[in-house]
């Protein structure tokens, strides 16, 4: 018969009370913290070792187990900086060290709070181990939740996942979107660990390794329908953008030009009968830096390419205000014959803060004046449905494929292609390869074949299982052209919404607040193991 620990068994009358485990030395814990942040960047683009992210998990559910509450939001925000520094660096290419470091310690500490809740629902995970993979999903689940939201409206970057693209465990996302592939990959990480303690115990060592494999393993037998039905062609266009040499009206002329050249050459193909003719023609963000609803050279390049093409384009552009200092980021439908539609664009809607816009401007100012490189970019008011005739497109721009409901609006809106349009020429390739991770996971979760497409890459199609086809280099000029599948199921995580991440959430509140009456009673015990090794 199994014993339960010396902490859980209950003192008889007369007992001494019984002594607590204690948490792991102070060095060895915030060494663990350092390799969970390590772990978790490395199963991210563009390392791409997915099964990290499990192990990341387990190793900082080991260095915050037992111990006091500020000491697990301290060893979590190790890890998140960890994490976050590297993973960002790319944020400090345009606007300067001030933005990567705020938003990376933003983020550091939101895993500050994950691993406070993982130090706080220790004695629930001491009296019944097999709790621990549970509470681990739930714990980043509801992290992750908070960082989609916050601070400034939220910025879901490495996401647990994100780093699922080669992983059995990307088909959750058909069935209960990110949040369901999150809390699988954690509560496996939560087995891990649980399986680690187990050791002295072969049935639970069992216990805990075959519910591990089962859950990394076992979304592979999950069905999915891939789309199917009529299909459209559809040809993306990465211009490039010079480098060295021009002014900056000169570089955005450039970047149109590139554009519109590449577009033209693509239209000879097609003549030639060396290529398909396309449907749609596809454009990045940031195709036309110039307004071509107010500058007339710029839409009479546009319209010339959309007539030599014989297709509509979508055109990525900025588009001004009365106010100098404010912008729009939209795509806008550009028919041959007709010019702009003005009724089939879409202003995004969610700007990203020190990127797009610059949250607490005057107070950053005084740091450094690179602030103001960033521009002031307002949102748009609706999703980003676009009826392109031969297709209903679910735009949406950039960054804003990391956000749950921005893409499932487009779907629940008629989008029959879910098409991202980027903009990676201030950054770097990783970053660009972080974004077509969250493409193939939102093809999978709503049942869409989709693309993207960027100045510079990577630029691609991924078909409804994830897989990514037609993918470009970086820092090149390409055009991809694909035959796409219009008719794409309605999948369980498009019906249910939001409802699985507000469960996640609803029960991780609970477990925290159940594990009370547990802390007050080691706390009556008074030889809380916690306290007097803290220090060790």
């Amino acid at each position: 018969m199994t014993m339960p620990p010396p902490a859980l068994a209950s003192p008889g009358p007369g007992d001494p009370a019984p002594a607590l485990p204690r948490p792991l030395r102070l060095p060895v814990a915030a060494a663990l913290a350092v390799a969970a942040g390590a772990a978790l960047l490395f199963a991210l683009p563009p390392y791409d070792l997915w099964w990290l992210s499990p192990v990341g998990v387990a190793l900082l559910a080991a260095a915050v187990h037992r111990r006091r509450l500020r000491a697990g939001f301290g060893l979590g925000f190790v890890a998140g900086a960890v994490l976050f520094f590297p993973l960002l660096w790319w944020t400090s290419f345009s606007a300067g060290w001030l933005p990567w470091a705020l938003l990376s310690v933003a983020q550091a500490v939101i895993i500050g709070f994950a691993g406070m809740a993982g130090a706080w629902v220790s004695p629930l995970v001491d009296r019944w181990r097999w709790t621990w993979p549970l509470l681990a999903g739930l714990i980043w689940t509801a992290q992750e939740a908070l960082r989609d939201r916050a601070p400034f409206g939220g910025f879901p970057w490495g996401r647990l996942a994100f780093s699922q693209g080669d992983a059995p465990t990307l088909k959750l996302a058909a069935y209960g979107g990110a949040p369901l592939v999150t809390f699988v990959v954690a509560a496996a990480g939560g087995a891990l660990v649980a399986l680690v303690l187990s050791v002295p115990r072969p049935r639970a060592l069992a216990g805990f390794a075959l519910a591990a494999g089962a859950l990394l393993v076992g979304p592979a037998a999950l069905p999915l329908t891939p789309p199917s039905g009529p299909t459209t062609t559809v040809a993306i266009v990465q211009g490039n953008v010079p480098r060295l040499g021009l002014d900056f009206n000169a570089q955005r002329r450039a970047v149109l030009d590139n554009h519109v050249n590449a577009t033209r050459r693509l239209a000879g193909e097609v003549a030639a009968g060396r290529q398909k003719q396309p449907d749609l023609v596809v454009w990045p963000e940031n195709s036309s830096d110039i307004d071509p609803l107010r500058n007339s050279d710029a839409a009479d390049a546009i319209s010339a390419a959309a007539d030599l093409i014989k297709a509509p384009i979508l055109v990525g552009t900025l588009q001004r205000t009365d106010d100098p200092e404010d912008i729009y980021n939209v795509g806008i439908l550009w028919n041959p014959g007709t010019g702009p539609d003005l009724a089939q664009q879409y202003a995004k809607r969610h700007p990203v803060p020190f990127a797009e816009y610059m949250p607490l401007r005057p107070i950053a100012r005084m740091v450094t004046d690179k602030v103001d490189l960033v521009r002031n970019m307002l949102p748009g008011d609706h999703p980003g449905v676009i009826d392109a005739g031969a297709v209903t497109l679910g735009d949406v721009i950039c960054f804003e494929v990391a956000y749950d409901g921005i893409v499932r609006d487009t779907v629940t809106g008629g989008a029959q292609l879910l098409a991202v349009q980027t903009n990676n020429a201030t950054f770097n390739e990783a970053e660009a390869l972080q974004q077509l991770a969250m493409v193939r996971l939102r093809a999978v979760e709503h049942g869409r074949e989709a693309l993207m497409v960027s100045t510079v890459g990577v630029s691609g199609f991924v078909d409804g299982e994830g897989g990514v086809h037609g993918a470009t280099g970086f820092n090149t000029a390409a055009v991809v052209v694909r035959d796409i599948a219009t008719d794409g199921p309605r999948t369980l995580a498009t019906r249910s919404g939001n409802w699985p991440e507000v469960v996640a959430v609803a029960l991780t509140v609970a477990a925290l607040a159940g594990v009370l009456p547990l802390r007050r009673r080691r706390a009556n015990i008074g030889n809380d193991g916690e306290i007097d090794s803290e220090e060790r």
